[in-house]
């Protein structure tokens, strides 16, 4: 199953793209909830290149890594990546009107809720909304 959602940031796409694939941003915006922290950022922003984004609660009480491949990366355009377990991810991004569209689109894992996943998955969305446009 593919969960397709999407966020509309205040900021032009070169911005947007920068806050997507820049470390230094990433640790800001990925994760869920404020108990929740992304403490580390590696990025290989290119076809075959890799990632791995460390995701925590803060208390320590769990923690995983969340990483894979990338397939195709089109700058301000299209990132498609294969996720570690072979789930495939792709984000657009599009203008319009000053503003820049972020879809993304990602497959489910068989371990929560689809509804859970997309609750997961959209709440750090709007974290990274929240990060571009601190930073536009």
């Amino acid at each position: 199953m593919t969960i397709t959602i999407s966020t509309t940031v205040d900021a032009p796409i070169a911005k947007a793209w920068e806050v997507w694939t820049k470390p230094e941003f990433i640790v800001q915006w990925n994760f869920a909830s404020d108990d929740w922290c992304c403490p580390s950022a590696v990025n290989d922003l290119r076809p075959n290149g890799k990632f791995s984004w460390r995701m925590e609660a803060k208390d320590g009480s769990f923690g995983f890594d969340y990483g894979g491949d990338y397939v195709e990366v089109l700058e301000n355009e299209r990132i498609e990546m294969l996720l570690g377990d072979g789930r495939k991810v792709e984000v657009l991004f599009a203008h319009q009107n000053g503003q820049t569209i972020v879809t993304e689109s990602f497959e489910t894992e068989d371990v929560n809720s689809a509804e859970m996943q997309k609750q997961g998955w959209s709440a750090i969305l709007g974290n990274y909304k929240k990060c571009v446009e601190a930073n536009a």
